[in-house]
């Protein structure tokens, strides 16, 4: 081989070397949606519907507030932006967005209804 060739060769064998192999493990962490249903007037709401509905694949996931107005989504895809709601005895809530541009590990989204 030439000295052109054995040089460029090693350039090449250096540069694999030198970048680390990326894994799924190194990837953005999921991230965690939490928030409360509440009245205007700050009560809580247990028992509210709220639904999640991803941007990207049109999946909506559900959860029913707790006791004390509470509601939380976890495993959520740290690139895709989020919608999401409550509804309660015919109400709901003003739509808000989880953006993928937010980058907090844990976000907090609360929501309104106009119930009595």
């Amino acid at each position: 081989m030439s000295r052109k060739l054995l040089t460029l060769a090693f350039i090449v064998i250096a540069c694999v070397v030198a970048v680390p192999h990326i894994t799924a493990a190194d990837g953005p962490a999921p991230r965690t949606l939490q928030g409360q249903v509440m009245k205007h007037s700050e009560v809580p709401i247990p028992g509210a519907i709220v639904y999640l509905k991803n941007t990207k694949t049109m999946a909506v996931r559900s959860f029913i507030s707790d006791k004390s107005g509470n509601y939380r989504f976890t495993s959520l895809t740290p690139n895709v932006d989020y919608e999401v709601y409550a509804e309660y005895k015919g109400a709901k809530s003003d739509v808000k967005t989880l953006s993928s541009f937010d980058s907090r590990q844990t976000a907090t989204i609360n929501l309104k209804l106009d119930v009595d």
